[in-house]
Protein backbone atom coordinates (compact mmCIF):
# COMPACT_ATOMS: atom_id res chain seq x y z
CA UNK A 1 0.00 0.00 0.00
CA UNK A 2 1.10 3.51 -0.52
CA UNK A 3 0.19 6.60 0.90
CA UNK A 4 0.67 10.16 -0.11
CA UNK A 5 3.80 12.63 0.82
CA UNK A 6 2.13 14.68 3.09
CA UNK A 7 0.46 12.10 4.83
CA UNK A 8 4.51 9.43 4.98
CA UNK A 9 5.66 12.77 6.66
CA UNK A 10 3.33 13.11 9.23
CA UNK A 11 4.17 9.17 9.93
CA UNK A 12 7.63 10.59 10.12
CA UNK A 13 6.94 13.31 12.49
CA UNK A 14 5.58 11.10 14.90
CA UNK A 15 9.41 9.64 15.02
CA UNK A 16 11.01 12.53 15.41
CA UNK A 17 11.87 12.60 12.10
CA UNK A 18 12.27 16.32 10.79
CA UNK A 19 10.44 17.48 7.99
CA UNK A 20 9.38 21.15 6.78
CA UNK A 21 6.57 22.29 7.84
CA UNK A 22 3.57 21.64 5.47
CA UNK A 23 -0.55 22.42 4.98
CA UNK A 24 -2.32 20.03 2.47
CA UNK A 25 -4.78 22.49 0.50
CA UNK A 26 -7.75 21.39 -2.14
CA UNK A 27 -8.11 24.49 -3.41
CA UNK A 28 -6.91 27.84 -3.97
CA UNK A 29 -8.32 29.81 -0.89
CA UNK A 30 -7.24 26.84 1.21
CA UNK A 31 -3.48 27.23 -0.28
CA UNK A 32 -3.72 31.19 0.59
CA UNK A 33 -4.09 30.83 3.89
CA UNK A 34 -1.50 28.19 4.41
CA UNK A 35 0.68 30.05 2.66
CA UNK A 36 0.54 33.17 4.39
CA UNK A 37 0.34 31.21 7.52
CA UNK A 38 3.83 29.40 6.53
CA UNK A 39 5.73 32.73 6.02
CA UNK A 40 4.38 33.54 1.90
CA UNK A 41 7.24 32.18 -0.04
CA UNK A 42 6.20 28.14 -0.50
CA UNK A 43 6.73 25.30 -2.62
CA UNK A 44 3.27 24.40 -4.32
CA UNK A 45 3.65 20.21 -4.76
CA UNK A 46 1.11 17.88 -6.70
CA UNK A 47 -0.25 14.74 -4.38
CA UNK A 48 0.05 11.80 -6.30
CA UNK A 49 1.35 8.13 -5.98
CA UNK A 50 4.31 8.65 -8.09
CA UNK A 51 7.70 10.23 -8.60
CA UNK A 52 8.88 12.76 -10.94
CA UNK A 53 6.37 15.24 -10.21
CA UNK A 54 8.72 17.92 -10.75
CA UNK A 55 9.27 16.81 -14.51
CA UNK A 56 6.04 17.04 -15.06
CA UNK A 57 4.82 20.38 -13.38
CA UNK A 58 3.66 19.12 -10.26
CA UNK A 59 6.09 21.00 -7.97
CA UNK A 60 6.48 24.53 -8.02
CA UNK A 61 8.01 27.92 -6.20
CA UNK A 62 5.77 30.56 -5.61
CA UNK A 63 6.46 33.88 -4.30
CA UNK A 64 3.90 34.86 -1.95
CA UNK A 65 0.38 33.77 -0.94
CA UNK A 66 -1.04 35.17 -4.24
CA UNK A 67 1.35 33.08 -6.55
CA UNK A 68 0.40 29.87 -4.44
CA UNK A 69 -3.40 30.54 -4.66
CA UNK A 70 -2.68 30.64 -8.43
CA UNK A 71 -0.23 27.59 -8.75
CA UNK A 72 -3.04 25.79 -6.97
CA UNK A 73 -5.63 26.53 -9.28
CA UNK A 74 -4.22 24.97 -12.13
CA UNK A 75 -2.58 22.11 -10.10
CA UNK A 76 -6.01 20.83 -8.66
CA UNK A 77 -8.01 18.90 -11.65
CA UNK A 78 -4.67 18.91 -13.65
CA UNK A 79 -3.36 15.34 -15.21
CA UNK A 80 -0.32 15.02 -13.89
CA UNK A 81 2.36 12.81 -16.30
CA UNK A 82 5.35 11.52 -15.32
CA UNK A 83 7.76 8.70 -16.26
CA UNK A 84 6.06 6.62 -12.95
CA UNK A 85 2.64 7.27 -13.78
CA UNK A 86 2.44 5.96 -17.50
CA UNK A 87 1.05 8.13 -20.56
CA UNK A 88 -2.54 8.05 -18.70
CA UNK A 89 -1.51 10.30 -15.79
CA UNK A 90 -2.78 10.81 -12.40
CA UNK A 91 -5.54 13.58 -11.19
CA UNK A 92 -4.08 16.06 -8.86
CA UNK A 93 -6.79 16.57 -6.14
CA UNK A 94 -4.82 17.63 -3.56
CA UNK A 95 -1.50 19.85 -3.02
CA UNK A 96 1.08 20.34 0.12
CA UNK A 97 1.66 23.61 0.76
CA UNK A 98 5.59 23.69 2.06
CA UNK A 99 8.27 26.53 3.55
CA UNK A 100 10.28 27.02 1.22
CA UNK A 101 14.30 26.11 2.93
CA UNK A 102 18.09 27.54 1.84
CA UNK A 103 19.24 24.96 0.26
CA UNK A 104 22.42 23.69 0.68
CA UNK A 105 22.35 19.98 -0.50
CA UNK A 106 20.08 17.93 -2.15
CA UNK A 107 21.30 13.80 -0.81
CA UNK A 108 19.57 10.83 -1.46
CA UNK A 109 18.43 8.38 1.65
CA UNK A 110 16.18 5.24 1.60
CA UNK A 111 15.40 2.13 3.08
CA UNK A 112 14.32 -0.83 1.86
CA UNK A 113 14.29 -4.65 2.15
CA UNK A 114 16.98 -6.61 0.22
CA UNK A 115 15.67 -10.16 -0.57
CA UNK A 116 18.70 -11.23 -1.13
CA UNK A 117 20.00 -10.99 2.37
CA UNK A 118 17.07 -11.18 4.28
CA UNK A 119 17.00 -7.73 5.80
CA UNK A 120 16.59 -4.17 5.46
CA UNK A 121 19.36 -2.09 3.91
CA UNK A 122 20.12 1.52 3.39
CA UNK A 123 20.66 3.27 0.68
CA UNK A 124 22.78 6.57 0.66
CA UNK A 125 24.02 8.35 -2.43
CA UNK A 126 25.21 12.14 -2.73
CA UNK A 127 23.11 12.28 -5.93
CA UNK A 128 19.86 13.47 -4.51
CA UNK A 129 17.03 14.38 -6.48
CA UNK A 130 17.82 11.59 -8.94
CA UNK A 131 15.98 8.35 -9.24
CA UNK A 132 17.96 5.75 -7.58
CA UNK A 133 17.94 3.57 -10.45
CA UNK A 134 19.48 6.15 -12.60
CA UNK A 135 22.39 6.36 -10.17
CA UNK A 136 22.31 2.71 -10.17
CA UNK A 137 22.88 2.65 -13.53
CA UNK A 138 25.17 5.49 -14.40
CA UNK A 139 27.88 4.73 -11.20
CA UNK A 140 26.89 2.37 -9.01
CA UNK A 141 30.09 3.31 -6.70
CA UNK A 142 27.93 6.00 -5.81
CA UNK A 143 25.52 4.24 -3.55
CA UNK A 144 26.21 3.02 -0.26
CA UNK A 145 24.45 0.03 0.90
CA UNK A 146 24.24 -0.85 5.12
CA UNK A 147 22.58 -4.14 6.05
CA UNK A 148 19.99 -3.42 9.14
CA UNK A 149 19.38 -5.48 12.16
CA UNK A 150 15.45 -5.90 11.58
CA UNK A 151 15.40 -6.28 15.11
CA UNK A 152 18.43 -3.97 17.06
CA UNK A 153 17.34 -1.11 14.20
CA UNK A 154 20.49 1.49 12.90
CA UNK A 155 22.99 1.05 15.21
CA UNK A 156 25.06 4.37 16.02
CA UNK A 157 28.16 2.98 14.14
CA UNK A 158 26.00 2.16 11.38
CA UNK A 159 24.35 5.46 11.26
CA UNK A 160 27.98 7.08 11.29
CA UNK A 161 28.80 5.22 8.73
CA UNK A 162 25.88 6.63 6.33
CA UNK A 163 26.62 10.18 7.43
CA UNK A 164 30.40 9.73 6.23
CA UNK A 165 29.00 7.87 3.33
CA UNK A 166 27.42 11.24 2.24
CA UNK A 167 30.46 13.27 2.95
CA UNK A 168 28.51 15.50 5.85
CA UNK A 169 30.36 17.14 8.70
CA UNK A 170 30.04 19.10 12.03
CA UNK A 171 26.09 19.74 13.39
CA UNK A 172 25.22 18.30 9.92
CA UNK A 173 26.45 15.33 10.77
CA UNK A 174 25.17 14.70 14.30
CA UNK A 175 21.95 15.39 12.87
CA UNK A 176 22.07 12.73 9.79
CA UNK A 177 22.97 9.95 12.59
CA UNK A 178 20.00 10.58 14.28
CA UNK A 179 17.89 11.06 11.44
CA UNK A 180 18.82 7.58 10.35
CA UNK A 181 18.06 5.94 13.61
CA UNK A 182 14.51 7.54 13.48
CA UNK A 183 13.58 6.84 10.29
CA UNK A 184 14.82 3.55 10.69
CA UNK A 185 13.36 2.55 13.60
CA UNK A 186 10.06 4.17 12.23
CA UNK A 187 10.19 2.06 8.90
CA UNK A 188 10.04 -1.45 11.27
CA UNK A 189 7.42 -0.44 13.85
CA UNK A 190 5.39 0.46 10.42
CA UNK A 191 5.96 -2.63 8.60
CA UNK A 192 7.46 -0.57 5.87
CA UNK A 193 8.69 -2.07 2.35
CA UNK A 194 10.30 1.49 1.69
CA UNK A 195 11.15 4.74 2.79
CA UNK A 196 12.67 6.56 0.66
CA UNK A 197 13.55 10.12 1.52
CA UNK A 198 14.75 11.88 -2.20
CA UNK A 199 16.14 14.89 -1.55
CA UNK A 200 17.54 14.18 1.99
CA UNK A 201 17.74 18.09 2.61
CA UNK A 202 20.96 20.12 4.09
CA UNK A 203 20.21 23.81 4.94
CA UNK A 204 22.44 26.32 5.11
CA UNK A 205 21.46 26.91 8.29
CA UNK A 206 22.61 23.30 8.85
CA UNK A 207 19.28 21.44 9.44
CA UNK A 208 18.79 17.84 8.14
CA UNK A 209 15.41 17.29 6.83
CA UNK A 210 12.97 14.88 4.86
CA UNK A 211 11.93 17.15 1.85
CA UNK A 212 10.26 14.16 0.11
CA UNK A 213 9.74 10.99 1.11
CA UNK A 214 8.22 8.16 -0.07
CA UNK A 215 6.53 5.21 1.74
CA UNK A 216 4.66 2.03 0.92
CA UNK A 217 3.58 -0.42 3.32
CA UNK A 218 3.32 -4.18 3.65
CA UNK A 219 -0.27 -5.17 2.84
CA UNK A 220 -0.08 -8.48 4.89
CA UNK A 221 0.80 -6.21 8.39
CA UNK A 222 -2.04 -3.76 7.98
CA UNK A 223 -3.55 -5.29 10.15
CA UNK A 224 -1.69 -3.76 12.62
CA UNK A 225 -2.09 -0.27 11.48
CA UNK A 226 -5.20 0.97 11.06
CA UNK A 227 -4.26 4.17 10.54
CA UNK A 228 -2.54 3.49 7.45
CA UNK A 229 -5.41 1.79 6.22
CA UNK A 230 -7.94 5.00 6.58
CA UNK A 231 -4.88 7.12 4.50
CA UNK A 232 -5.89 4.57 1.58
CA UNK A 233 -6.29 6.81 -1.87
CA UNK A 234 -8.54 4.91 -4.09
CA UNK A 235 -8.74 7.62 -6.14
CA UNK A 236 -4.79 6.91 -6.89
CA UNK A 237 -5.24 3.06 -7.41
CA UNK A 238 -6.68 1.32 -10.91
CA UNK A 239 -10.28 0.65 -10.56
CA UNK A 240 -9.88 -3.15 -11.32
CA UNK A 241 -7.39 -4.04 -8.65
CA UNK A 242 -9.78 -2.17 -6.44
CA UNK A 243 -12.08 -4.64 -7.11
CA UNK A 244 -10.01 -7.42 -7.80
CA UNK A 245 -9.21 -6.91 -4.01
CA UNK A 246 -13.15 -6.90 -2.40
CA UNK A 247 -12.76 -10.94 -3.75
CA UNK A 248 -9.17 -11.33 -2.51
CA UNK A 249 -7.77 -11.77 -5.43
CA UNK A 250 -4.03 -10.53 -6.57
CA UNK A 251 -4.81 -8.51 -9.47
CA UNK A 252 -2.64 -6.30 -11.88
CA UNK A 253 -2.98 -4.47 -14.80
CA UNK A 254 -0.82 -4.76 -17.37
CA UNK A 255 -0.47 -3.02 -21.14
CA UNK A 256 -1.31 -6.14 -23.36
CA UNK A 257 -3.98 -7.47 -24.98
CA UNK A 258 -4.34 -11.64 -22.97
CA UNK A 259 -5.50 -11.85 -19.87
CA UNK A 260 -4.56 -14.61 -17.59
CA UNK A 261 -6.39 -16.35 -14.91
CA UNK A 262 -3.76 -18.49 -13.06
CA UNK A 263 -3.56 -20.45 -9.33
CA UNK A 264 -0.16 -19.40 -7.80
CA UNK A 265 2.14 -16.44 -7.96
CA UNK A 266 4.88 -18.11 -9.87
CA UNK A 267 2.76 -20.04 -11.48
CA UNK A 268 1.27 -16.89 -13.22
CA UNK A 269 4.76 -15.27 -13.74
CA UNK A 270 5.63 -18.38 -15.72
CA UNK A 271 2.11 -17.78 -17.36
CA UNK A 272 3.67 -14.32 -18.66
CA UNK A 273 6.87 -15.47 -19.32
CA UNK A 274 5.79 -18.13 -21.22
CA UNK A 275 2.75 -15.82 -23.22
CA UNK A 276 5.88 -13.09 -24.35
CA UNK A 277 7.79 -16.05 -25.28
CA UNK A 278 4.83 -16.93 -27.44
CA UNK A 279 4.70 -13.34 -29.41
CA UNK A 280 2.01 -12.19 -26.87
CA UNK A 281 1.85 -9.64 -24.67
CA UNK A 282 -0.37 -10.48 -21.05
CA UNK A 283 -3.03 -7.85 -19.83
CA UNK A 284 -2.95 -8.53 -16.32
CA UNK A 285 -1.36 -10.87 -13.37
CA UNK A 286 -4.03 -12.94 -11.56
CA UNK A 287 -3.46 -15.20 -9.03
CA UNK A 288 -6.85 -16.74 -7.86
CA UNK A 289 -5.06 -18.31 -4.75
CA UNK A 290 -4.71 -21.90 -3.70
CA UNK A 291 -8.59 -21.98 -2.52
CA UNK A 292 -10.39 -20.41 -4.28
CA UNK A 293 -13.99 -20.83 -4.34
CA UNK A 294 -16.44 -20.70 -8.29
CA UNK A 295 -17.34 -17.00 -7.22
CA UNK A 296 -13.79 -15.90 -6.61
CA UNK A 297 -13.40 -17.43 -10.39
CA UNK A 298 -16.64 -15.74 -11.51
CA UNK A 299 -15.62 -12.61 -10.37
CA UNK A 300 -11.92 -12.85 -11.27
CA UNK A 301 -13.03 -13.60 -14.80
CA UNK A 302 -15.20 -10.80 -14.87
CA UNK A 303 -12.81 -8.84 -13.71
CA UNK A 304 -10.40 -9.69 -15.95
CA UNK A 305 -13.32 -9.00 -19.00
CA UNK A 306 -13.85 -5.33 -17.84
CA UNK A 307 -10.53 -4.41 -18.86
CA UNK A 308 -11.29 -3.34 -22.49
CA UNK A 309 -7.37 -4.18 -24.31
CA UNK A 310 -8.04 -7.74 -23.57
CA UNK A 311 -8.41 -9.72 -26.56
CA UNK A 312 -8.53 -13.45 -25.48
CA UNK A 313 -8.01 -14.85 -21.73
CA UNK A 314 -5.70 -17.75 -20.95
CA UNK A 315 -7.01 -19.98 -17.72
CA UNK A 316 -3.99 -21.79 -16.78
CA UNK A 317 -4.93 -23.89 -13.24
CA UNK A 318 -2.50 -26.32 -11.87
CA UNK A 319 -5.01 -27.94 -9.35
CA UNK A 320 -2.69 -29.41 -5.91
CA UNK A 321 -5.19 -27.72 -3.14
CA UNK A 322 -7.16 -26.12 -5.83
CA UNK A 323 -9.20 -28.32 -7.39
CA UNK A 324 -9.88 -28.60 -11.03
CA UNK A 325 -13.65 -29.20 -11.03
CA UNK A 326 -14.37 -25.85 -8.89
CA UNK A 327 -12.36 -23.56 -11.42
CA UNK A 328 -14.50 -25.42 -14.35
CA UNK A 329 -17.56 -24.65 -12.42
CA UNK A 330 -16.56 -21.17 -11.87
CA UNK A 331 -15.34 -20.52 -15.47
CA UNK A 332 -18.66 -22.33 -16.74
CA UNK A 333 -20.99 -20.23 -14.13
CA UNK A 334 -18.72 -16.96 -14.98
CA UNK A 335 -19.09 -17.27 -18.98
CA UNK A 336 -23.00 -18.33 -19.02
CA UNK A 337 -23.70 -15.24 -16.77
CA UNK A 338 -21.51 -12.79 -18.53
CA UNK A 339 -20.89 -14.17 -21.79
CA UNK A 340 -17.84 -15.07 -23.85
CA UNK A 341 -17.09 -11.59 -25.85
CA UNK A 342 -13.68 -12.69 -26.50
CA UNK A 343 -11.74 -16.63 -27.13
CA UNK A 344 -11.09 -18.63 -24.11
CA UNK A 345 -8.17 -21.04 -23.70
CA UNK A 346 -8.48 -23.26 -20.94
CA UNK A 347 -5.32 -25.37 -19.73
CA UNK A 348 -6.00 -27.48 -16.68
CA UNK A 349 -3.85 -30.33 -14.74
CA UNK A 350 -3.95 -31.65 -11.24
CA UNK A 351 -6.75 -32.71 -8.72
CA UNK A 352 -9.67 -34.01 -10.13
CA UNK A 353 -8.37 -32.71 -14.24
CA UNK A 354 -10.48 -35.48 -16.11
CA UNK A 355 -13.98 -34.31 -13.58
CA UNK A 356 -12.76 -30.82 -14.60
CA UNK A 357 -12.68 -31.33 -17.99
CA UNK A 358 -15.70 -33.01 -18.75
CA UNK A 359 -17.46 -30.31 -16.91
CA UNK A 360 -15.77 -28.02 -19.64
CA UNK A 361 -16.84 -30.49 -22.39
CA UNK A 362 -20.38 -30.80 -21.22
CA UNK A 363 -21.43 -27.00 -20.56
CA UNK A 364 -21.61 -26.29 -24.43
CA UNK A 365 -19.65 -23.45 -24.28
CA UNK A 366 -16.88 -22.32 -27.34
CA UNK A 367 -13.85 -22.59 -25.01
CA UNK A 368 -10.38 -23.93 -26.43
CA UNK A 369 -8.99 -26.37 -24.33
CA UNK A 370 -5.12 -26.85 -24.34
CA UNK A 371 -2.77 -29.58 -23.27
CA UNK A 372 0.53 -28.24 -21.55
CA UNK A 373 1.69 -24.59 -21.35
CA UNK A 374 3.45 -24.04 -24.41
CA UNK A 375 0.09 -25.27 -26.18
CA UNK A 376 -1.99 -23.24 -24.64
CA UNK A 377 0.37 -19.97 -25.19
CA UNK A 378 0.17 -20.28 -28.55
CA UNK A 379 -3.34 -21.00 -29.00
CA UNK A 380 -4.55 -17.66 -27.03
CA UNK A 381 -1.72 -15.47 -28.19
CA UNK A 382 -2.85 -16.74 -31.70
CA UNK A 383 -6.85 -16.20 -30.67
CA UNK A 384 -5.50 -12.45 -29.33
CA UNK A 385 -4.33 -11.42 -32.94
CA UNK A 386 -7.30 -13.10 -34.61
CA UNK A 387 -5.53 -15.93 -36.34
Amino acid sequence: MKVHEYQAKEILRRYGVPTPRGIVAENADEARAAAKELGGRVVVKAQIHAGGRGKGGGVKLAKDADEAAELTKKMIGMTLVTHQTGPEGRVVRKVLIEEALNIDKELYLGITLDRRIGMPVVMASKQGGMEIEVVAERDPSAIHREPIDGVLGALPFQARAVADALGLTGDAYKKCVDFVQKLMRCYIDMDASLAEINPLLITKEGGVLALDCKMNFDDNALFRHKDVVEMRDLNEEDPLEVEASHFNLNYIKLDGNVGCMVNGAGLAMGTMDIIKLAGGQPANFLDVGGGASAEQVGNAFRIILSDKNVKAILINIFGGIMRCDRIAEGVVSASREVGLPVPVVVRLEGTNVELGKEILAKSGLPLITADGMWDAATKVVAAAQGK
